[in-house]
């Protein structure tokens, strides 16, 4: 591709999460959003001479890059095809019990945005496509030219948190009617033409929120977030860690409960981190990244300190 792999993915807040995450030798860690493999690397260096990092992604493509930056560390990495919320039939295929830390970084890759044909964005006209998984039926296209009016509108006002999904629901509705919408750019500008003029001029593109609700709902992300989180903190040994780094409020909400309310856990961020103005200048797509960490208590224990504020 031309890329070097830092190009393709820097990993955000990643002096944070190896704080949080404190890998050592012998220990088990599963990065459940592979992605490139930044923040794999960086704990497979922490945990020399002979801890394990299970890396999972959905996209296969993701895949292929980790491995080529990952194939130094040999036998210490083990890299699966599948979503996350798999992680329990992961681990028992693996024979692994317990593990000592999980990270899960919630944020669509520089390498899927950057794409045309993966349909995630619409800077570059592409397919509507937005599926992580090549092997999920559900596409984008499939979404917004087949889902009624009333199923469109619901998915755009609960995932994109859209003031105007009804509006923007009728126009897609009225649109596909004359001919399907096909590509990303054809959405962004139905999208558009939908709002006020006064939501055109806004510190965001009119089409952001509405692009987001369809990722999700295609990707089932909340759903798996939520399945996802469960067996993470059903495998943490005592002592174990979770970091979870998430982009929108939907996502941090869902992390933010399941963290709290979880009697076996011990919140480590009693505020979410987030990355320092120096990372946002270096990385601008860290910008609305949160960081939330817990550790697995034993009955008898106490749990971590707290840190952040």
């Amino acid at each position: 591709m031309g890329f070097s792999y830092d190009e393709l993915h820097i990993p955000v807040m990643a002096e944070e999460v190896l704080k949080l995450l404190n890998p050592r030798s012998g220990g088990i860690y599963v990065d459940c959003t592979l992605g490139a493999g930044g923040h794999a690397e960086r704990i497979l260096e922490a945990s020399k001479p002979d801890g394990l990092l299970i890396g999972i992604d959905m996209d296969e493509s993701a895949l292929k890059v980790a491995g080529e930056r990952l194939k130094r560390f040999g036998e210490r990495v083990k890299l699966i095809h599948a979503n996350f919320a798999e992680l329990d039939r992961i681990l028992d295929e693996l024979e692994i019990g317990e593990v000592d830390g999980v990270l899960m970084d919630l944020g669509v890759s520089w390498m899927q945005l950057s794409d045309p044909e993966r349909g995630f964005s619409f800077q570059v006209d592409g397919p509507l496509d937005m599926r992580m998984d090549r092997r999920n039926p559900v596409t984008a296209m499939k979404v917004v030219n087949e889902l009624s009016e009333e199923e469109l509108r619901r998915i755009i006002r609960e995932y994109g948190e859209e003031r105007y999904a009804g509006r923007i629901a009728r126009k897609i509705v009225s649109m596909r009617e004359i001919a399907p919408i096909t590509t990303t750019g054809q959405l962004a500008r139905v999208i558009e033409s939908a709002v006020p003029p006064k939501a055109r001029r806004g510190r965001i593109h009119p089409a952001t929120r509405t692009f987001q609700a369809i990722r999700i709902y295609v990707n089932r992300e909340l759903e798996n977030l939520e399945r996802g989180l469960k067996s993470a903190i059903e495998r943490l040994r005592p002592g174990g860690r979770i970091c979870v780094i998430s982009f929108h409020s939907l996502e941090d909400r869902i992390v933010k409960r399941t963290l709290k309310s979880s009697p076996e856990l011990k919140v480590l961020t009693k505020k979410p981190l987030r990355p320092s103005e120096e990372e946002i200048k270096r990385n601008p797509r860290s910008r609305s990244a949160k960081l939330r960490a817990a550790e697995a208590t034993s009955t008898d224990s106490g749990g971590g300190k707290e840190v952040g504020g």
